[in-house]
């Protein structure tokens, strides 16, 4: 059996799509599954296990997706399965060439248009996304509930530049930044926890940076009374590393916060204009501050009020969640 999963990006939602991934592969030990990815996000998805190969749309040109389609089209797929619901993703899916194109309902979907490229569709049932895409699997007759996240174990110069630079000390990560506006915790509130969790957990916070980000990560260091330190440059595998390696992560919702709850690192985030119980940590021990209640601009970039929803959350709030966490004890 062949199969293509089609997820391009981003990189949380690449590590959303894992445990499903990881189902197939109970399913179909001896399958063929190959997965479509953006290039910039390639880097998380050749890290994934359970997978034999991966296929990169370069760019979105239209020779880049005349030439990926090409590529596809040479093996034969005897299902190809859309975990984006996009018009893009669904059209890719289909171009593949698959006896079977599978994603979900009209109802689920984040374009509508997407639906008539599918051959067979099922609802996005569950409150996590994780559980939506692990559901849309039952259309293959995959009932497997199991949450896993099979990346693999690489070497981190990042991790081996940081552990000789701490000299063996405990560490959080601390992320400061993330692609939406609306989703970045202040960078002055953010020094000021990490100089808390110095002080109050004896943990060295490291403060993760991407590219242009470093102006924020030092601001977030001087804001903590240089109590942090910024992490040197990472990519991909070296943040799964780092994840790895780390007492905590403390992040808004971006990927930095995904790969520490795929590898199994306790987590505290920070929530405002998209839903934790979708999108935030699965495990029940780990903790969210949210205001996805109040906020008005739900799953937009940009804020519709005068009032910033994050502006609301407190240093000694997400303070009391890191405390609650690093004590072990679960969401209320």
């Amino acid at each position: 059996m062949n199969v293509l999963v089609v997820r391009l990006g981003a990189l949380g939602d690449i590590v959303h799509a894992v445990p499903a991934v990881a189902a197939l592969r109970r399913a179909y030990p001896a399958a063929q599954i190959d997965w479509l990815v953006e290039r910039k996000h390639r880097a998380i998805v050749d890290l994934v296990t359970a997978i034999d190969r991966t296929i990169e749309l370069e760019r979105p040109s239209v020779a880049a997706w005349v030439a990926v389609t090409r590529e596809l089209r040479t093996t034969p797929y005897d299902v190809a399965i859309d975990f984006q619901g996009l018009l893009k993703s669904a059209v890719l899916a289909r171009g593949s060439g698959a006896a079977k194109v599978v994603g979900f309902s009209i109802w689920h979907l984040r374009e509508k248009a997407a639906r008539p490229f599918y051959s067979a569709s099922a609802p996005g049932e569950g409150a996590h996304v994780i559980r939506k895409n692990l559901h849309l699997l039952r259309v293959l007759d995959i009932d497997d509930e199991t949450i896993s996240f099979p990346l693999a174990t690489v070497q981190s110069p990042a991790l081996t530049a940081l552990q000789a630079r701490i000299d063996g000390r405990r560490f959080a990560l601390v992320n400061p930044g993330a692609a939406w506006p609306n989703k970045r915790w202040p960078a002055g509130r953010f020094g000021e926890l990490a100089a808390f969790l110095r002080e109050a957990s004896g943990l060295l916070p490291v403060v993760l940076w991407g590219p242009g980000e470093e102006p924020l990560a030092d601001a977030v260091v001087a804001a903590s009374g240089n109590a942090a330190i910024a992490a040197p440059p990472t990519g991909v595998s070296d943040l799964v590393a780092m994840s790895r390696a780390a007492a905590l992560v403390v992040s808004g919702d971006t990927g930095p916060l995904h790969i520490g709850t795929a590898v199994g690192t306790p987590t505290v985030s920070i929530f405002g204009p998209t839903d934790p119980d979708r999108n935030g940590a699965w495990s029940p021990d780990d903790v969210s501050v949210s205001r996805f209640d109040c906020c008005e601009c739900h799953y937009d970039r940009k804020c519709h009020a005068s009032r910033w929803c994050l502006e609301d959350v407190s240093v000694a709030e997400v303070s009391a969640a890191i405390q609650q966490r690093l004590a072990g004890r679960a969401r209320g």
